[in-house]
C-alpha cells in the first residue's frame, strides 16, 4: 500500500491514503500481475476500457469528459514509462472531481 501511496504522491502531494486504499481494494486481484497493474496509454483498447469501466461504471462519468480526463492523465504521466494503475485511476478521478465519491 505504501508503494502505491508514494507513487500517487509524486503527482499529488496531498493525496489521501484512504482514497488510495479504496482504489487498491477496487482493483484487488488485478494488482497481482505486473502487466495488469500498469496502464498503457499507447493501447487505445485499454484506454477505452478505462473510460468504460472506471470512468463510466465506477465514477458515473461517460463521453467526452471521461475521454478528456484519461487523455489528460496520459499527458501528465507521459514521462513515467510504467504508469501504475492505482496512480492512473486516482489522477483520473481527481481530474473528474470524483475523489470524494470513492
Amino acid at each position: 500500500m505504501t508503494d502505491y501511496a508514494a507513487d500517487v504522491k509524486k503527482y499529488d502531494a496531498g493525496a489521501s491514503d484512504e482514497v488510495i486504499g479504496k482504489i487498491v481494494r477496487h482493483l484487488g486481484i488485478a494488482l497481482r500481475s505486473r502487466d495488469a497493474s500498469m496502464v498503457a496509454c499507447s493501447d487505445p483498447s485499454e484506454l477505452a476500457r478505462v473510460v468504460e469501466k472506471w470512468c463510466g461504471k465506477k465514477l458515473g462519468v461517460t463521453g467526452a469528459a471521461a475521454e478528456d480526463a484519461v487523455a489528460a492523465v496520459c499527458e501528465m504521466m507521459k514521462a513515467d514509462n510504467s504508469k501504475a494503475r492505482v496512480t492512473f485511476y486516482y489522477l483520473v478521478a481527481k481530474q473528474l472531481g470524483k475523489l470524494g465519491d470513492l
